[in-house]
């Protein structure tokens, strides 16, 4: 018998996972990727009796897969957010989805351990842009104001590093992050101890410098876009720069466009966080974009269908 952990390689994924190892120790090959890197079912060639972790990955995007492991007799728990569509019924099949606008991966899971190492459950939202939920999963810790923070500053520098075109963007592979992570039972210990995490702090905050002197392309009272250049910090920034946009304008909806080497645009989306809506519709009508409703992206817009893009944005949220 051999077990799988396949994980979403942002914070979200990734605290989630760490949650659900801590609570039940087990020795699992690690298949994870970029954040972008969500068809990671099929990577796994599954037998009769191996046990499948999946979290933080669409359903609906790793389907057939699903059903070709179950099909060989492997067991598979699935947690996650995202956008499903049918769900197949198998009973080596146990499904934990809520695509509801208002959680995610790592509060799903938290709720699944009832709360049994919630500190990273929070880091984890934070990290997905759940402010709110990050701070009511919290409430139980008896948390203080700075130690918020330090759990916020996290989650954020955990979901920067899943962000680029190519691993060679990143900082440290998901996987790689994940094993300096998972020998901390409690994350302010990773944040004092743990020299990968201060790697990460300093280039989210030198990045995020270089992104906060972008001017709009685009800047409307419902709606605002941004291009950013062809460079690795752009590409690693262009996620967490778009929730932070978020949080500053909770009304406005917001698109950012990183330029390819070879054309065209990888594309981010935030929907305004007073809806939460629309995200995922917008990115659905230029495949393969796809997300879920709060945020949501396109791994490739070509540049003959920018101007289309620009109006289905505005559209979309106007």
């Amino acid at each position: 018998m051999s077990d799988y952990d396949i994980f979403n390689g942002d914070a979200d994924g990734i605290c989630a996972l760490q949650q659900l190892r801590l609570a039940e120790p087990r020795e699992a090959e690690l298949i994870t990727g970029l954040k972008r890197d969500i068809a990671l079912v099929a990577q796994v060639e599954a037998g009769a009796g191996d046990r499948l972790t999946v979290l933080d990955i669409s359903l609906d995007k790793n389907r057939d897969a699903l059903i070709e492991q179950l099909g060989r007799g492997a067991e598979v728990a699935y947690f996650d957010h995202h956008f499903a569509g049918e769900v197949p019924q198998h009973e080596q099949l146990d499904v934990h989805i809520d695509p509801s606008p208002d959680t995610c991966t790592s509060l799903i899971v938290n709720a699944y351990l009832n709360g049994a190492h919630a500190a990273w459950a929070v880091a984890g939202a934070y990290g997905d842009n759940f402010f709110e939920q990050a701070e009511q999963a919290a409430a139980p810790l008896g948390l203080d104001g700075e130690q918020l923070e330090a759990l916020k500053e996290l989650g954020t520098c955990l979901n920067y590093n899943g962000y680029g075109i190519t691993l060679d963007d990143l900082f440290f592979h998901p996987k790689v992050l994940f094993l300096k992570v998972h020998p901390y039972a409690d994350p302010f210990d990773f944040i004092a101890n743990e020299s990968a995490y201060h790697t990460l702090r300093d280039g989210y905050l030198a990045d995020l410098k270089a992104a906060e002197e972008t001017r709009a392309a685009i800047e409307e009272e419902t709606h605002a876009l941004f291009i950013l250049p062809d460079e690795a910090w752009a590409r690693r920034v262009s996620g967490v720069y778009g929730n932070d946009l978020a949080r500053k304008h909770p009304n406005r909806a917001h698109a950012l466009l990183t330029q390819l080497a070879d054309g065209g645009y990888r594309v981010s989306v935030r929907a305004p966080l007073a809806t939460k809506e629309g995200a995922d519709d917008l990115c659905r009508q230029f495949p393969p974009g796809g997300g879920r409703k709060a945020a949501a992206g396109i791994n490739l817009l070509d540049e003959k269908d920018y101007a289309a893009f620009c109006e289905a944005f505005a559209k979309q949220f106007s």
